[in-house]
C-alpha cells in the first residue's frame, strides 16, 4: 500500500512538473555579450591619404585636379626623381581616401582591411594599386599602413554613345591590406571595475543584467547606475583572472526589456510595430476618394471628294469612386499588435494608408506608444 502511494505521489508529480512547464511562457533571451558592450573593447577608426596607380586612363585629370598633381610631385621628390620641371599628363593616377578599423587588442604586424575611395574625378579604382599609405587616428598618431591591389566590386563599360555603370567602381576594398604598426595601449588585468554598457539604454533591462551577474556569481558585485550601464566590481577571486570573469558574464542570459515603439519609413512605406504597443478604445474609418479623368480624342473625316476639313474634337469622362465599401471599426482597449493589425487588415488598409492611420492615433492620445519616423 505504501509503495502504491509512493507511485501515485511520484505520479502526481511529475504531471504537476510537466503541466508547469508546458503553462510557463516561453520568453526570448539573449546573451549579455549580444546586447552590451565591455568598456575598453571597441575599434578605432583609421584614416589616411595615398595615391592609386596603374588605373587604365581612368585616374585624375591633374589639370583640374591640383592635389593630385601635387602629391605625385611630392612622392617622386621622395625618391629621388624631380619632376617640377616637366608637365605632367598621366590618367592613371588617383588621389584616394583610406579608412580602416583598428580592432581592439590589435597586435604589432596583424594585418586589418582598408576601404579606398576616390576623392578627385577619376572614373574607376578598377585594376589600381595603392601606394603604402600610413592611417591616422583621432589624435593623429599613425597607426598602420597599407598597400595593394584594389578589388573594386563594380563594372563599368563606355562606348562611343552609350556607357553602363553597375556599382561603385570609384571605391574599392584591400583584403589585409594594412599592417598594424603601433598597438594602443590597454592592459585587462589592471582594472578593478568593468562598466558594461547596454546598446539600447533600458531601466529595466539594466536591471535585470546586473541582477542575473549577482546570481550566476553567488556575490553582490555589480549594479545598475543608470539606464546604460552596470558596474561590475572585479571579486577577489579574479583579480588576475579577467578574461575568465568576462567570459562567464557575456554568456549569462537575459531577457532584455524594450519601450512600446512604431517605426514609420515614409520613403518606402515600411511600418514595423512592436510587440507591447497597446492602443486605447476608439473608431477608425479609412475610405478612399479616387477621380479619374479619361480623355479620348474623336476623329471626324469629310466624305470623298468633299471639301471638307478634318476635325479632331475631345471627349471627356469624369469617373468618380468613393470606397463604399469603407466600415467604421471599433478596436477595443489594450488590444494587443496581433489584434490590431487584424483589425487594420480587415479594413482593407494599404501601408501608406496604415501610415496615416496610426499617425493619427496617436494624435488622439489612444495610441500608448511612440513614433519615430525615419
Amino acid at each position: 500500500m505504501t509503495a502504491f502511494k509512493t507511485i501515485k505521489t511520484f505520479v502526481f508529480m511529475l504531471f504537476t512538473a510537466g503541466f508547469c512547464l508546458y503553462a510557463a511562457p516561453l520568453q526570448a533571451s539573449s546573451r549579455i555579450k549580444d546586447i552590451a558592450d565591455f568598456e575598453g573593447i571597441r575599434d578605432n577608426q583609421l584614416i589616411g591619404y595615398g595615391l592609386v596607380v596603374g588605373l587604365n586612363g581612368t585616374g585624375d585629370n591633374i589639370k583640374s585636379i591640383d592635389f593630385t598633381k601635387e602629391s605625385i610631385i611630392s612622392m617622386l621628390d621622395k625618391i629621388g626623381i624631380n619632376a617640377r620641371d616637366g608637365q605632367l599628363k598621366s590618367k592613371n593616377v588617383a588621389a584616394v581616401m583610406v579608412t580602416a578599423n583598428l580592432p581592439a587588442f590589435g597586435r604589432q604586424g596583424s594585418r586589418i582591411d582598408v576601404m579606398v575611395s576616390a576623392m578627385g574625378d577619376a572614373k574607376s579604382l578598377q585594376g589600381g594599386t595603392l601606394l603604402a599609405t600610413p592611417l591616422m587616428g583621432a589624435n593623429g598618431e599613425i597607426f598602420a599602413v597599407a598597400q595593394g591591389q584594389i578589388a573594386v566590386g563594380a563594372v563599368s563599360a563606355k562606348g562611343a554613345t552609350q556607357s553602363v555603370v553597375k556599382g561603385v567602381p570609384t571605391s574599392g576594398r584591400i583584403a589585409n591590406g594594412a599592417i598594424i604598426e603601433n598597438e594602443i595601449p590597454f592592459n585587462l588585468e589592471d582594472l578593478k571595475v568593468i562598466r558594461i554598457a547596454l546598446r539600447n539604454p533600458d531601466f529595466t533591462t539594466a536591471r535585470r543584467v546586473s541582477d542575473a551577474i549577482n546570481a550566476h556569481l553567488g556575490i553582490q558585485t555589480a549594479q545598475a547606475t543608470d539606464p546604460a550601464t552596470i558596474v561590475l566590481e572585479v571579486p577577489e577571486e579574479y583579480k588576475d583572472k579577467i578574461v575568465s570573469l568576462m567570459t562567464k558574464v557575456e554568456q549569462i542570459q537575459v531577457q532584455p526589456d524594450q519601450t512600446a515603439k512604431v517605426v514609420i519609413d515614409e520613403g518606402s512605406g515600411i511600418v514595423v510595430i512592436g510587440k507591447d504597443v497597446k492602443i486605447n478604445k476608439l473608431a477608425i474609418a479609412q475610405g478612399n476618394l479616387t477621380i479619374k479623368i479619361s480623355e479620348m480624342p474623336l476623329i471626324s473625316q469629310p466624305l470623298p471628294f468633299s471639301d471638307g476639313q478634318t476635325v479632331v474634337a475631345s471627349s471627356t469622362a469624369i469617373d468618380i469612386n468613393e470606397d463604399v465599401d469603407a466600415k467604421l471599426s471599433v478596436l477595443d482597449t489594450g488590444v494587443n499588435l496581433q489584434e490590431l493589425v487584424d483589425g487594420l487588415n480587415a479594413l482593407g488598409v494599404t501601408p501608406r494608408d496604415l501610415i496615416s492611420i496610426l499617425q493619427a492615433v496617436k494624435a488622439s492620445g489612444a495610441l500608448q506608444a511612440d513614433i519615430e519616423v525615419i
